[in-house]
């Protein structure tokens, strides 16, 4: 049976994500403590595994105060260790291990940072990418460069198209003017927009096909010509949409 998903605003425009089964539950990302440990209470829920996809202060700030209520092990990249918290199993990309009681992948998404994870769920369908792939964006290029996120972008685009994208921030409004400033003529983009502008869906989680079709960073074949980069090697173009959102 699939895992429960429970997104929880933090900050500003964070997203963290709670997941639940098996009698367990998990926290992916740890931005701000109290609207987490609000959502556990509320739920009667206790924290077991908080899993960490990268250094940034906005996504590992709150796990001293989470682990000292709570005693939930930290998950996290062995190769990034010295820059997160405490680690209580320490992981690499390639590598599995239990979230919840299922399966969970560890997926290189540097680009972001160095040293970026995502964690994929394929018996739930869910992949929680934070700051690589974000809904109708991807994050911007601190550490690495834009051949370095092409390559992780694919390694996601690669997932099946129903999994469930639980990115790190609800960007959705910037995100959206840069796709319609690129692709005005996508009948699926304007329709999304319409929806979240409404109230009727988040910004976030989105099904990796949703992203597909409406995402410009993962539909540089079909955004190549409008460029003026007809032929160019696709990492080529999504450079470029990386540049432009950076200008924008």
């Amino acid at each position: 049976m699939p895992l429960e998903l429970v997104p929880v605003r933090c900050l500003t425009d964070n997203y963290a994500w709670l997941v639940h089964g098996n009698g367990r539950t998990a926290l992916v990302d740890a931005p701000e403590a109290a609207p987490i440990l609000a959502e556990l209470a509320a739920r009667g829920w206790s924290l077991d595994q908080i899993a960490l996809t990268h250094h940034h202060a906005d996504h590992i700030q709150a796990v001293p105060e989470l682990v000292a209520q709570t005693g939930a092990a930290v998950i996290g990249n062995a190769e990034d260790a010295a820059r997160l918290p405490p680690l209580d199993h320490a992981v690499r990309p390639g590598e599995r291990f239990a979230l919840c009681g299922e399966e969970a992948e560890v997926i290189d998404v540097s680009g972001h940072t160095v040293g970026h994870v995502a964690f994929h769920l394929p018996g739930s369908a869910m992949v929680f990418t934070a700051d690589s792939l974000m809904a109708l964006g991807c994050g911007r290029l601190f550490e690495g460069d834009a051949a370095m996120m092409w390559a992780s972008l694919s390694r996601l685009n690669a997932l099946p198209a129903e999994t469930l994208v639980c990115s790190g921030h609800d960007y959705c409004r910037g995100n959206g003017a840069f796709a319609l400033s690129v692709d005005p003529g996508n009948a699926a983009l304007r329709e999304r927009l319409a929806d979240t502008a409404a109230g009727a869906r988040p910004c976030a989680p989105s099904t990796l096909a949703e992203e597909r079709a409406t995402n410009p960073f993962l539909r540089v074949a079909e955004l190549a010509d409008s460029l003026g980069l007809a032929g160019a090697p696709e990492a080529a173009v999504f450079a470029e949409l990386r540049a432009r959102k950076d200008r924008f």
